[in-house]
């Protein structure tokens, strides 16, 4: 009968270092599973070694839910017979190939289980991985795989390989041969068991999981025996124990999630409900009497074994073995003790050891907060008072240390791990003496030593105890400045110590104790300053990665003092790392924080920049404009950089732009006047009288001589009448100048065929100086095209202000045009030409000659109409100001 196959993974193509492959060799709800390393290569290959030789019925694999594959190939591999038992020597052969779906449907939040049957007799099993589906969370282009199952038959007596009898398992087939009629309960060569399936391990809890495996063979012993009710009751709770392990899961995962959001709160509320519900459960099933651990009627081999713990205990646990002649596949999980249970009278003893525990769980919170340990008065030793070896490590612990052990040994890991804060520090010293003195020669050997190094480091800047602490920075400046340099690596191996530890250095400049945060931001400038590290420019790409906003107030405050001292220190000159962006990027964020005390920082940074690198700082700033310089912050950065670029005061400004306006107000009454006293004079109406100007303004308009509207009675002389001519023309040509019928009072052009309609249509397709809106076809001026798409267009919600070229951008283009930083930048004292995107002059006249002029604007397509007309009397005669947009 086919079963779950034990395996390992022996070989991989690649793999990210938080995500390895040997996460798949375990399942339970809280395994991470593998991931490709970032922008890797495609296909990617997975190799798996079976435990022994196997027939393969089914395959299973469980995808991630976001870094999906397009596709999987599976190929088996078995080895001659007259060759080595190596992977070298494998011959594959290729089994077949599953799409996966690209999980839209899902909204990414589902993991999509493939089942393969196949039937295949080899060793190895290749799974290879094709390019992944592209969607908005796969931003590094990866592949992910959550699980692999592998379930078939152990190849038992390779003779004949069609006998069914050859997958049968000693035991079973004894009982076979002792009674022929049970062959059709064992002999089922194609049903899997439900306990196999890959979904079963992944969503129950490994410690119930475990139980009901071997509730599952007391039922099939009891069926053998005829104690049919004995199964029944097994039955029965069977089906209540994978109800119950599933939401044990679940509760772990909650758990580990509210570990890694640091709401421990949360943690312990959960693993207190767990604890409860999982002893109420077993008390409820009477487990020691349906695993018949008491004495039954068919006693079993029991080994009463305690569990090696020397923490406070807290429930007596028992390890049940099989019998040792053929133990069934196990994973990891199913070696954990199982507790058993009393009576309901019976008390937990003082002494029983604890189940396993997460790291963070076997944490004891005490009711109050312990004080910080001195250099000179270290913490207390742990209460269990074992002063020997340090204790063992747990199954996870062996799994996430399983480089170091590799590369250490499991002795002086355990210490690192040890509840007892001098192993804690005896084993970094170790560490730093073995690496110090160490001999090897080859570069792959001195990197592993390299990485299993600094898996322990990390550990010892996030310690709570400072000695630990000390040590570990003291371990990570041999290791940059001594290790590295000794066995000649490459500046790749710098940059990757740097970091894996400068994440736990910034989150340790958050910490409660003053001179953990003090130190651990030293360490960071000094470790900038160190010339091999410095050339990487590793701390300030790093330090200067922009914060989020949720990030707590002391661990932000912290960084954003690095990245002040790291100005200070490297500047912005070239090489230093350092650069107006991506400290003007990480600036911008800072000021979001709801901390003052960061914004505080970030304003300091922002204004020691801007003394050096002026203009380009503004780029990341909002528009300095009336409504955002009622946000403090920015009226107080605004002013400041006023101040540094010798600008009056923003109150001095409005004042001397009010009395411009109300003086070119009042210039524009008085010249709307004199225009309408010429018209009614010219029509006979009246007479002229200009109106009186300002003093100190010189009139610019002569009076009109009344004697050319009189009618003489006789005739004049000759001489008279032609210096009344001279006259009359000089004066005809002065009122009209002001006559401002058939002109345009954009262009200036003057046209005997400029009636109103004859100006309408001069308007709506002909004037240089105008142009039709691409949104809602109004007719508006060049000059102020860009504040038409901004305030006035039916469409002005589908733009947004350029703070680089200052034009309106489609917010649907916006974040490119941006980030492109291509634009041509919007110079003060110029105008921003909507066109051609070119600075020009300043005034009205600048807008004239752009628009207007043989070589003005290219992308003016009403600029050479114009000069192509021919030019009509008084064309080149200026309309006055004051003029309304036509609509």
């Amino acid at each position: 009968m086919p079963r779950k196959l034990p395996f390992r993974v022996i070989h991989v193509s690649g793999q990210d270092e938080s995500y390895r492959a040997a996460e798949l060799n375990y399942h339970s709800p809280l395994t991470k599973g593998w991931q490709a390393s970032r922008y890797c290569l495609y296909p990617q290959d997975i190799v798996i070694q079976l435990e022994n030789r196997s027939r393969l019925r089914k395959i299973q694999i469980l995808s991630h839910q976001y870094l999906i594959a397009t596709k999987i190939e599976f190929f088996v591999g078995d080895i001659p017979d007259e060759q080595s038992q190596d992977i070298e020597n494998a011959r594959y052969t290729r089994l077949g190939y599953v799409s996966l779906s690209d999980n839209e449907k899902t909204g990414y939040k589902a993991r999509e289980l493939k089942s393969v049957h196949v039937d295949a007799i080899g060793l190895y099993l290749k799974l290879n991985i094709h390019k992944n589906h592209i969607n908005k969370y796969n931003i590094y282009n990866q592949v992910g795989i959550i699980a692999i199952n592998v379930i078939g038959d152990e190849i038992r007596r390779p003779t004949d390989l069609t006998d069914p009898d050859v997958y049968l398992d000693p035991d079973k087939r004894r009982a076979i041969e002792a009674d022929p009629s049970l062959e059709g309960l064992y002999n089922k060569p194609d049903f899997i068991s439900p306990l196999d399936d890959l979904a079963f391990d992944m969503y129950q809890d490994p410690e119930i999981a475990g139980i009901i495996r071997k509730l599952e063979k007391k039922k099939q012993e009891a069926v053998l025996q005829e104690r049919f009710e004995y199964a029944k009751k097994l039955k029965a709770a069977i089906s209540e124990l994978q109800k119950v392990g599933e939401k044990l899961g679940k509760f772990e995962v909650e758990k580990r999630q509210a570990v890694e959001n640091e709401d421990y709160d949360k943690a312990k509320l959960k693993k207190v409900q767990m604890d409860e519900y999982r002893l109420q459960v077993y008390k409820d099933l009477n487990l020691p009497d349906l695993l018949e651990t008491s004495g039954s009627r068919h006693p079993q081999t029991i080994d009463l074994e305690p569990i090696r713990q020397p923490t406070p205990p807290r429930l007596q646990e028992l390890s049940y073995r099989t019998p040792p002649q053929t133990p069934p596949p196990r994973t990891p999980y199913d070696e954990r003790p199982l507790p058993a249970m009393k009576n309901k009278d019976q008390k937990p003893t003082s002494d029983s050891p604890p189940p396993p525990r997460t790291p963070y769980d076997e944490r004891l919170l005490p009711t109050k907060p312990p004080p910080v340990p001195e250099e000179d008065d270290p913490p207390p030793e742990s209460s269990s008072g074992i002063t020997g070896e340090p204790e063992p490590m747990g199954e996870k612990e062996l799994r996430e240390a399983s480089y170091a052990i590799d590369v250490f040994g499991e002795p002086l890991v355990s210490k690192a791990y040890s509840k007892t804060w001098s192993y804690r520090e005896d084993a970094l010293l170790a560490v730093y003496k073995q690496v110090q003195e160490s001999s090897v020669s080859g570069k792959e050997e001195c990197r592993n030593l390299l990485k299993a190094t600094i898996f322990l480091v990390k550990r010892a800047i996030d310690d709570k105890v400072y000695a630990v602490f000390k040590a570990g920075l003291h371990l990570l400046r041999m290791i940059l400045t001594e290790y590295i340099a000794k066995h000649k690596l490459q500046k790749q191996d710098y940059v990757y110590a740097v970091e894996k530890t400068i994440p736990n250095l910034l989150h340790k400049g958050g910490d409660t104790a003053a001179r953990c945060r003090e130190d651990s931001k030293s360490f960071v400038l000094e470790e900038a300053s160190f010339p091999d590290v410095k050339s990487t420019n590793i701390v300030p790409h790093e330090c200067t990665k922009p914060i989020k906003l949720s990030l707590a107030p002391r661990q932000a405050q912290s960084q954003c003092e690095i990245v002040e001292s790291l100005y200070r220190q490297l500047g912005i000159k070239t090489n230093s790392g350092l650069t107006v962006d991506n400290l003007m990027q990480f600036c911008v964020t800072a000021l979001g924080h709801n901390s003052g005390e960061v914004r505080e920082v970030a304003e300091r940074i922002i204004k020691e920049l801007y003394k050096e690198a002026k203009e380009p700082v503004k780029d990341y700033l909002p528009p300095d404009n009336e409504k955002n310089r009622k946000i403090t912050l920015y009226r107080q950065l605004y002013e400041y950089f006023d101040r540094v670029d010798g600008k009056p005061s923003k109150s001095e400004v409005k004042k001397r732009k009010s009395d411009d306006e109300r003086k070119k107000q009042q210039e524009i009454e008085m010249l709307q006047q004199q225009l309408q006293q010429l018209k009614d004079m010219a029509s006979g109406k009246q007479d002229y009288h200009p109106s009186p100007r300002p003093k100190k303004h010189k009139p610019k308009l002569k009076p009109v001589d009344e004697s050319i509207l009189e009618n003489k009675k006789a005739p004049p002389r000759k001489q008279d009448a032609k210096k009344k001519n001279d006259k009359k023309k000089k004066d005809d040509d002065d009122i009209s100048m002001y006559n401002m019928d058939n002109i345009c009072i954009f262009c200036g052009e003057r046209n005997e065929s400029f009636t109103e309609e004859g100006l309408d249509l001069h308007y709506w397709k002909h004037c240089p100086m105008l142009k039709r809106c691409t949104n809602c076809k109004q007719v508006v001026e060049i000059a102020s095209y860009t504040e038409h798409l901004l305030t006035e267009c039916e469409l002005k919600t589908n733009y947004q202000r350029c703070p680089r070229c200052t034009e309106a951008i489609p917010k649907s283009d916006f974040d490119e045009h941006t980030a492109a930083k291509s634009c041509n930048v919007a110079r003060t004292g110029t105008n921003h030409c909507p066109l051609c995107h070119q600075n020009i002059g300043a005034g009205e006249e600048g807008w004239k000659s752009h628009l207007m002029s043989r070589e003005g604007c290219k992308q003016n397509p009403r600029r050479l109409l114009a000069l192509n007309k021919t030019p009509a009397a008084g064309k080149t005669k200026a309309a006055p100001k004051g003029k309304k947009t036509p609509r």
